[in-house]
């Protein structure tokens, strides 16, 4: 058995418990239905609706033996895309239960508000000027290392290339003064 580890945690080791816990709170057990929203209904969906509970019916006296009785996935939308996301329950429903692996939602139900915009994935980082390669490639030439010189390079020419664009917008701010 490893020995308690000494000093500051690890935020990943806080993570799945804060967000089990505020998950939770909107009944929500399931994670993924948050992080993978755009790929489990697909982007032209995710984009005017998000979820924000599951609701369960009220436990009452039951038969342990009686299936348990699906819940009401509870989604935000934008108030211009009501209708659609109507049109759309059913296919929801079907997507949201094939990732949940069982029929946990049975219908939907909508609440009308602003939605945040889906973060966006980031392109291809562009290629780094030839001047950027050069000063970074004689900067890192003492390293002995061929794949870790060439990995400083393409960071280093990244980085020079960077701050080369930084530098050029502010002088040309200071221009419109």
């Amino acid at each position: 058995m490893k020995p308690p580890r000494r000093g500051a945690k690890a935020l990943a080791e806080f993570m799945p418990e804060i967000i089990g816990e505020a998950l939770a709170a909107r009944g929500l057990s399931e994670a993924s239905l948050v992080a993978d929203w755009p790929v489990i209904v697909g982007e032209s969906i995710a984009r005017y609706a998000r979820p924000i509970q599951l609701q369960w019916p009220r436990a009452a006296k039951r038969d342990p033996e009686a299936p348990i009785a699906p819940s009401t996935l509870v989604l935000r939308v934008d108030g211009a895309f009501v209708l659609e996301a109507q049109h759309n329950a059913a296919i929801i429903v079907a997507r949201v239960n094939a990732h949940l692996g069982w029929r946990c939602v049975e219908k939907v139900a909508f609440r009308q508000g602003p939605l945040p915009a889906l973060k966006q994935e980031r392109g291809p980082t562009p290629h780094p000027s030839a001047d950027a390669e050069a000063e970074a490639s004689g900067a890192a030439a003492s390293i002995d290392d061929e794949a870790l010189r060439a990995a400083l390079t393409r960071l280093g020419a990244r980085a020079i290339d960077r701050a080369t664009r930084r530098l050029a917008a502010a002088r040309a701010g200071e221009g419109d003064s």
